[in-house]
């Protein structure tokens, strides 16, 4: 597929515009619910995500979040700070694993309620079929456009809508 010529061709619209209002909206709703439980919506996600993988190395949780290495470290470092996560010796003296504490286990449990809430009043003010429209259109579109550059190709496979994640 060729790119449109710019000299014939009108845009239809603002497609980072629009991804972004709703992105804004959307965020808006989840901050006020996962906000009652002290966490924002990226420490939720972060701690969902080390539920899931287990123990696992920095690099490979950044890649499941599709996140540089050092904004996953800029957020980690509270998540250690209030006790919910920690870093372990990995297999060898250099690597390190990200682990989920009792009292991450604890907090993810929390902040899970408030999040299905958030979620399920989406779902029906939306509708749960528009919803699932939705869902499959974000993911048809990443596929389509494929890895960011210097991403792996495999690198975002972890990284896809999953049920409770967030």
């Amino acid at each position: 597929m060729s790119p449109p010529s710019t000299a014939t061709e009108r845009p239809r619209g603002c497609t980072h515009l629009k991804l972004r209002q709703l992105a804004r909206r959307v965020g808006r709703h989840y901050d006020h619910c996962l906000g009652q439980s002290g966490l924002k919506t990226t420490q939720y996600s972060l701690l969902s995500h080390v539920d899931r993988l287990g123990p696992v190395r920095p690099g490979a949780l950044a890649a499941a979040l599709r996140m540089e290495p050092s904004t996953l470290t800029r957020n980690l470092r509270p998540l250690q700070a209030a006790g919910w996560v920690a870093l372990q010796p990995g297999d060898d003296a250099r690597s390190r694993h990200v682990v989920l504490t009792a009292a991450g286990r604890a907090k993810r449990a929390e902040a899970q309620a408030h999040w299905k809430r958030a979620q399920l009043a989406l779902n029906a003010r939306l509708g749960e079929d528009r919803v699932a429209v939705l869902h499959a259109l974000i993911d048809d579109w990443l596929a389509v456009l494929g890895p960011d550059e210097g991403e792996e190709e495999d690198g975002g496979h972890v990284a896809r809508s999953q049920g409770d994640a967030a």
